[in-house]
């Protein structure tokens, strides 16, 4: 029987069924990992994508074969019309997740329940006020940590994505595995990645064998377990023993998980990433409003994507800073 997503298989057979979906390149935080200091030009908005087109595309996507949808940015809630795309991209037969700043999920609530979207993912760096601020040049600490209590309140599936950086946080990491003692949070250490702007350095990243070294000098080993992960998960999954939450770490940098992505990226203004890392685009949106067929410009996007991080299959490629050639993380939409 031929499987159903044949324009989403690539050439080592990985099928893409989740796609990623920015839904504006604008934010109301300005974290220093993901946007330039100076800020970034801002598409016209000629050449962002409406709401119909995003509907219209997202069906294409579904009709060969992805079931799940994640809603990015820049900040996805910032964007006026978000309540519109929401509720139609939920008449979709896929799993409707979003990744948020947190700092106006609150006035999304009862939509989130009406649509019957569950899973939302926090970014949150620090538990330190001052901190919090320095990284992200806003001061919504306390506004972001009293909405994930709110949402953990709620009853959604509620996981916080925190980029550790040496030298700034990597010393809150019991910390935040603290907060998943008595409550159902899933914390997601994510290694420090190279974008357009942020000044990356490999020094800087805290790698997946840093962080157990730390949960290993902190927590008896007995009480320490290896959760399994789940098909095409990003995350290497952990629990300490009789805590309500988890944690997990995203190794994108030290130990990659290439192999088994299944996830591809829709920018704000219609460009079809196979990559987080790629440096080449494809112009979905151009050929849709000009009225032909966007299924051979998705095969053909999917089948060159390259084994492993655009093509850096060593970790010395990827220390090169002549290697990335890429958006910045607030127009790609992670």
């Amino acid at each position: 029987m031929t499987k159903p997503n044949t324009i989403l298989t690539d050439t080592f057979g990985r099928e893409h069924t989740y796609l990623r979906i920015s839904l504006t390149e604008r934010c109301n935080l300005r974290c220093t990992y993901c946007m330039p200091a100076g800020g970034i030009p801002l598409s016209p908005k000629s050449h962002i994508m409406t709401y119909e087109e995003i509907f219209a595309i997202a069906k294409e996507f579904v009709d060969h074969g992805v079931t799940k949808i994640r809603l990015t940015g820049g900040e996805p809630l910032v964007r006026k019309d978000v309540g519109v795309i929401m509720e139609q991209l939920a008449t979709l037969p896929v799993e409707l997740a979003i990744t948020t700043n947190g700092v106006i999920v609150d006035k999304f609530i009862e939509q989130f329940k009406k649509i019957g979207l569950r899973k939302i993912n926090v970014s949150l760096d620090s538990l330190n006020n001052d901190k919090n601020t320095a990284i992200t040049r806003r001061d919504y600490f306390t506004k972001v940590y009293n909405n994930i209590q709110l949402l953990v309140k709620e009853g959604f599936e509620v996981k916080i994505n925190c980029v550790l950086m040496k030298g700034f946080n990597e010393n809150e990491i019991i910390d935040f595995i603290e907060l998943t003692k008595t409550q159902p949070l899933q914390i997601r250490f994510i290694e420090f990645m190279p974008f357009d702007g942020n000044k990356w350095n490999f020094d800087k990243l805290v790698s997946l064998e840093e962080v157990l070294k730390e949960v290993y000098s902190h927590y008896d080993a007995k009480s320490f377990v290896r959760l399994k992960d789940a098909p095409n998960d990003t995350a290497k999954n952990y629990q300490i023993k009789d805590y309500q939450g988890s944690f997990a770490v995203i190794s994108s940098v030290t130990n990659p998980f290439c192999d088994s992505c299944n996830r591809i990226r829709l920018t704000a203004n219609g460009q079809l990433k196979d990559c987080l890392f790629s440096s080449t685009e494809s112009d979905l949106l151009t050929p849709f409003r000009e009225g032909k067929s966007i299924a051979p410009v998705i095969q053909k996007a999917v089948l060159a994507k390259k084994k492993v991080r655009n093509g850096m299959e060593t970790l010395e490629q990827f220390k090169d800073p002549d290697s990335h050639n890429n958006r910045s993380m607030i127009a790609i939409g992670g």
